[in-house]
């Protein structure tokens, strides 16, 4: 696996604001207490065969919520489908996308075992306590969240934020016990938005890097 982060590159996107101590207008917080509108977002896996049949409309999306020119539109587009098509080999591969009238997000990722190709990236990142989890097959590798920018700036701290529920039913549809991603150590803002949607470092509880590595290990507990 050629590490890469799982969130697209969002240049000029305004950074993920922390959901504590916002101000709300009057009324918004009794809204706020039911459900989301959001939950009107269907969530369900796609075969191997789906997911081949909707690859333009996957590389779009993705494309779609990189921004940028065309010129970036169509590179970002590019990098995402030549992931894709790699990790859909993967055992245990899964697919998520999330819809309404329209495809709205998507996420996939597969377990990790011992050995085998995901691990390229991952060595010599990855911290004793994870690697034995890898080896026992609950560890879970989570290659793509693909979300609108609203997702990353609104209610990240909510159990309906729609990346909050596409990663948390990846985790639930494979039984890990724990998600992994690899993110590049300048990619502040990923690691803000993963952060606030539960994800925390391998190693400790900061989300940081150290000097040496080009690279952060992120992990999330299935139920967050």
């Amino acid at each position: 696996m050629t590490a890469h982060t799982i969130l697209p590159t969002t240049s000029g996107l305004p950074a993920p604001r922390p959901a504590p101590g916002r101000s709300r207008t009057p009324g918004r917080a009794k809204r706020e207490q039911g459900s989301s509108p959001q939950e009107g977002e269907r969530l369900r896996p796609l075969t191997r065969c789906q997911v081949e049949d909707r690859l333009q409309e996957l590389g779009d999306l993705y494309a779609e919520v990189s921004g940028g020119g065309p010129w970036a539109w169509n590179q970002a587009r590019t990098v995402f489908l030549r992931h894709l098509a790699a990790d859909t080999r993967r055992p245990g591969f899964l697919l998520l996308i999330a819809e309404t009238t329209a495809l709205t997000g998507c996420a996939y990722g597969f377990p990790a075992g011992s050995a085998g190709p995901w691990w390229e990236g991952f060595d010599g990142h990855l911290p004793g306590n994870l690697l034995s989890r890898a080896a026992s097959g609950r560890l879970f590798v989570v290659s793509e969240i693909v979300v609108p920018p609203r997702v990353r700036r609104e209610y990240q701290d909510r159990a309906w934020n729609l990346a909050r529920r596409l990663q948390r039913r990846l985790l639930a549809d494979r039984g890990a016990v724990l998600g992994v991603t690899l993110v590049d150590s300048g990619d502040d803002g990923t690691v803000e938005a993963l952060g606030s949607w539960g994800w925390r470092s391998a190693g400790d509880d900061a989300l940081t890097a150290l000097p040496t590595s080009p690279f952060r290990v992120l992990v999330l507990a299935p139920e967050t």
